[in-house]
Parts: C-alpha cells; structure tokens; sequence
C-alpha cells in the first residue's frame, strides 16, 4: 500500500479568501457571520450566515469556462488554484499526467431555482443559455474543474451532506493507496445563497441569535441554539509519497487514517454508536491509539442534539486522554458540504504553525462538554497528528487522521 500524502491546499471561506488571511482568522479566533437581510425579506426564522465575497473571475478565466460555473464552483476554483500552485502543479503537469478530481458537493439550488424561474416567466427554455445545465447539475464542480484545468484521472463527485468534503479526501485517499491514482484533487464546496437554505431554516436548525452575529455560532455551549449556516470551496491536493518525492514537491502532512460508517437509524437525529465506529475505524488504519491524537476538529455545529452525542463519541473514545477539542465551526458557522475538506486545511495551518484554534463562544459546559478538553482560547502546541470530524443527514459518518510528515 502507497504513502498518502498533501501537497497542496487551498481555501476560500468566510474567515478568509486564502491560506493567510483563514491562518490569521483562525489563530485570533475572528469570526466570518454577519446578517443577510434577504433572508428576513424571504421569511427566515433566521438571517444568520457566513459572509462571503464573491470572486471576481473576469480576466481569470474566459467567459466560456465562466457561464458553466455555479456560485460554489467559483469558490471552488479560486481554492484550487492556491492549492494547485503550492502543489507546483502547472497546465504542462496536468497535460501530461492523469490527475484526478474528487469533490464534495450536495446541491446547486442557486441555479435550479433561477432557471426554473425563467422557464415559468418566459416559456422558453432556449433563454436559460448555454452555462445553465452545467451549473445546476450536483456534479457542477468536477465537471467545471475537470475541464478548465485538463484533469485526466477519475472525476466524480462526492455527495454525501455534511460529511461531503471529508468523504472526497478519504476516498481520494483510498484510491491513491491502492495504487489507482498517483495525485487527486480533493475537496469541498458549499453555496451561500439563501435558496439553498430555506429547508434547514423551515425545520429550525439555525440559531436564532441575531442581536449579536459572531457569537451565534455556539459549538458544544450549554446556551447554543442552532447552527449558522455557511460556505464556500476548500482543496487538498493529495498525492503518493513516490509521486511527491519524484517531483519534489512541498509535502505538507500525509493522510495515514480514513474511518466512515453509517447510523443506520433516524434520518436526522444522530447517535453516538456511529460516530464511534467511525472513530475506531480512522485509528485502527492509521495504527495510532488515542492518546497520539494531539488535536481533535470536531463535527460540532451548535446544535443542542447533534454536539452533546459527539460529545459523548469524543469522550466514549478518548475520555482518558483528553486531547485538545476545538469546532472551528464556531468562527466560520457550517459550511455544510465543504466543512469536511475545510477542517483539514485548517487543521494542517494550525499544524503547521503551532496552535489550535480557539473554540469562540464556548462560555458555559453542559454534562457532556464538559468531559472534553475544549480549547477556549488560543492555544500554543505542537500538532504531530489530529482527527477531524464530519457528520451529516442520513447519519453518514467520517472521520479523518493526518499526521504531520515523517521520512
């Protein structure tokens, strides 16, 4: 079995539209919710979510390639190609090797809505225009970057709610061990439109907090009162250990543990037994024990439910040896399909310049919060290996383990 390891990330988020401004963000524990005063004209319980600017693709990319993409394929692209050049991946590399994409994506409803809009006004569907079937497709993203960057390796996306991004690095991960791929591009991307929103607000899964935006987003609080939604596009280009070395490329942290399960149970409500196969079947493949995980990123979103059954997997698993716990989620809200590929380029900064990121908010403990060691501020350490969590509808669970490189 292959190496695994990272060359490359890159990120476009709520805290930042790069790897320095989303380090800076995340080492002073700035926060990215505002208020989108659409929503209440809409009818939300809610306006809460994560604010984010939109790339400006002119002059980057030709009007052809700019029509086919949807608002989370514009974030997609601006994240792969940080990644991409850190990776020292350029148009000759991708021409002349078979580079594969997987990426995490759970809905284009932006662009479902707008064209369905225009059937009904104008009956006429030949006005929806070229670029409208490629951008609602849920597959908008791997079709789009495929093209645009002459990817030749397996391209598909990875739907799988919330857990999404996470899944796309785990079976990018799967494959490159076995020998199938040399490099994949992985990752996740969430659209930030209201459209896409509309259902999680209707079944009151957002908080409701809205006199004070950035500290809404309460992960694993006794006061917390539902998520914030958010978004945006994360890539981590994964490659084999040979591949990199080969090339002589950066290598960043080397992916040694993939674990998913599934809860079998209600639809929406979580468990704890899932979350700890999960777990249990990350550590077991990387062959590390719990007490050399130094840093847990938890699925956390802030829901009363959903934190305190993490809560109890975390504790079920590593109670006695109580690794640091933050929910980067309480800065950036949930950032749903991307969570799981964005939590890994967070994770890898914090590694990467030695400290975990604080989890804002997080003022009172209930009975099971308290059992972790969350981390409340800033926290200067060294990073030789952490877990990342991600949960999402349906109880599809996954969880990754990265460790920092080692010849």
């Amino acid at each position: 079995m292959k190496r695994v390891v990272i060359t490359g990330i890159g990120i476009y988020s709520c805290i930042g539209k790069n790897l320095d401004e989303v380090k800076d963000s995340l080492y002073t524990g700035r926060s990215g919710i505002g208020i989108d005063s659409l929503r209440g004209e809409m009818g939300f319980r809610s306006s809460l979510t994560g604010i984010l600017e939109k790339p400006i693709l002119k002059g980057k990319l030709g009007r052809r390639e700019r029509i086919g993409l949807a608002e989370e394929g514009e974030y997609a692209y601006m994240a792969t190609v940080e990644a991409t050049e850190m990776a020292k991946m350029d148009k000759d590399f991708f021409e002349e090797n078979n580079v594969g994409i997987l990426y995490g994506n759970d809905s284009s409803a932006l662009a479902v809505v707008e064209a369905t809009d225009t059937i009904r006004a104008k009956k006429d569907t030949t006005l929806l225009g070229s670029g409208s079937i490629f951008q609602s497709m849920n597959s908008t993203v791997t079709m789009n970057l495929s093209t645009i960057f002459s990817l030749k390796g397996v391209n598909f996306t990875i739907s799988g709610a919330c857990a999404s991004g996470s899944h796309s690095i785990g079976m990018g991960y799967l494959l490159i061990r076995s020998g199938l791929q040399e490099q994949v591009i992985c990752g996740g991307a969430q659209e930030v439109n209201a459209y896409a929103m509309g259902s999680f607000d209707g079944i009151r899964a957002f908080s409701i907090r809205q006199d004070e935006p950035t500290k809404a987003s309460r992960p694993f609080d006794k006061d917390r009162d539902g998520l914030v939604p958010s978004g945006g596009a994360a890539t981590v280009i994964l490659e084999s250990y040979e591949s990199a070395v080969k090339r002589g490329a950066p290598i960043l942290a080397e992916v040694i543990g993939y674990g998913f399960s599934s809860n079998g149970g209600h639809i929406s409500r979580p468990d704890v037994k899932g979350p700890v196969r999960s777990l249990a079947m990350a550590l077991d493949q990387a062959k590390i024990s719990p007490k050399e995980i130094d840093y847990i990123n938890a699925h956390a979103t802030s829901t009363p439910v959903g934190d305190g059954f993490e809560a109890k997997a975390l504790d079920q698993v590593f109670g006695e040896f109580k690794p640091l716990v933050s929910s980067t989620k309480s800065m950036t809200g949930h950032e749903c399909w991307m969570a799981g590929a964005s939590e890994i380029v967070y994770s890898i900064l914090m590694m990467q310049n030695d400290f975990v990121a604080p989890n804002i908010n997080f003022e009172n403990p209930d009975a099971d919060t308290a059992k972790l060691n969350i981390a409340k501020e800033t926290q200067h350490t060294n990073i030789d290996a952490f877990i990342s969590n991600s949960f999402g509808f349906g109880g599809t669970n996954s969880s990754l383990v990265i460790r920092k490189f080692k010849k």
